[in-house]
């Protein structure tokens, strides 16, 4: 189990459940924190493990939703504000805005490799091909790279 505070953007949540597989975040993380603006962009209630929390510096706020998605922004600033997070997100600015403001991210990917690790789940690669026929591509570089820590490349 990981001890670092864990915050997701949308795009995880919205593939992990795409694949009825949500559980795979809790399982691996026991508690993830987002914003009400990711619930909105997922669609519906999140399970309540999940904890919703507001983020308190509105100007940093509406300065990275001049880059990016209100999700996105929210989740990034959220990250800011909390003590050693790890933030999920997949989307190529997002993750590069993060990186810019150093903060630890990973992936969708990265998840399944982590609950591979921990023995939530048994092999990661069913998973990835699961996401990619329910339309959630990740690049062959990711793909790979994952597949080879994962142990997962001749499979």
């Amino acid at each position: 189990m990981v001890n670092n505070i864990i915050i997701s953007d949308a795009s995880c949540l919205i593939a992990l459940d795409r694949i009825h597989r949500l559980d795979i975040l809790h399982k691996t993380f026991s508690t993830i924190f987002t914003t009400s603006k990711v619930q909105e962009e997922f669609g519906r209630l999140l399970p309540e493990w999940i904890v919703i929390k507001a983020v308190s510096n509105q100007e940093q706020l509406q300065q990275l939703e001049q880059l990016l998605d209100p999700g996105e922004a929210s989740a990034i600033t959220l990250a800011l504000e909390t003590y050693d997070p790890i933030l999920i997100i997949d989307e190529k600015k997002g993750r590069k805005i993060a990186v810019g403001l150093n903060l630890n991210i990973i992936g969708t990917l990265k998840v399944l490799l982590m609950a591979k690790q921990a023995g939530v789940i048994p092999l990661v690669k069913p998973l990835i091909e699961l996401l990619d026929k329910r339309s959630f591509r990740f690049s062959k570089v990711v793909t790979d790279e994952i597949l080879e820590l994962a142990n997962e490349m001749g499979d």
